[in-house]
C-alpha cells in the first residue's frame, strides 16, 4: 500500500524544497518565493481517504474591515479557476489557496504532484498583488481583480 506522506516528502526532496514535518501531523511546512512575495506552504496528507493537499497561505491576514470586500474578490477569483480554490477564515482573516486530489488506488506521479504543487504556488504569485492592494486601500473586489486577471 502507497504511504502518501512518504510519497509528498520524497518529492519534495527531489525538488530541494526544505521541510519539516508538523509534529503529530502527516504536514509538512515550507516557504515559497514567488515574482511578488514569499509565504507559506502546507502539504497535508490523509492517507484514510487517499488525499494531498497543498496550501498556501498569504503572508498577511486580511483586516476585519476588508474580510467582506476580500470575501467577494475571492469568489469572483473562484468562479474562474479550475484548479484549486481560495478560502479565507472570516475569524482571523487567514487567507489561502488550496489545490487537492484523491487518489483512491492510484499512484501520484511526479508530474501529478508538481502540478499540485506549482499550479497553486503560481497562482497565490498571480493574485498575491491584487489581495495586497485590497487589504491596505480603498478599492473594489473588481478594480483588485482586474489589476491581476
Amino acid at each position: 500500500m502507497i504511504n502518501l506522506f512518504e510519497t509528498i516528502s520524497a518529492f519534495f526532496k527531489e525538488q530541494e524544497w526544505p521541510t519539516f514535518q508538523l509534529e503529530g501531523e502527516t504536514t509538512l511546512q515550507t516557504s515559497f518565493q514567488g515574482d511578488n512575495g514569499k509565504w507559506t506552504c502546507y502539504a497535508r496528507t490523509v492517507e484514510s481517504s487517499k488525499q494531498i493537499v497543498f496550501y498556501s497561505v498569504y503572508p498577511v491576514n486580511v483586516p476585519e474591515a476588508k474580510r467582506t470586500t476580500m470575501a467577494e474578490f475571492i469568489t469572483r477569483a473562484n468562479y474562474g479557476l479550475i484548479v484549486g480554490n481560495f478560502e479565507m477564515d472570516y475569524e482571523d482573516g487567514e487567507l489561502r489557496y488550496k489545490t487537492s486530489v484523491g487518489l483512491e488506488g492510484e499512484e501520484p506521479s511526479p508530474a501529478l504532484l508538481r502540478h499540485l504543487v506549482f499550479v497553486n504556488v503560481l497562482t497565490t504569485d498571480k493574485y498575491l498583488p491584487g489581495i495586497m492592494k485590497l487589504a491596505y486601500n480603498d478599492i473594489s473586489a473588481t478594480e483588485a481583480l482586474k489589476a491581476v486577471e
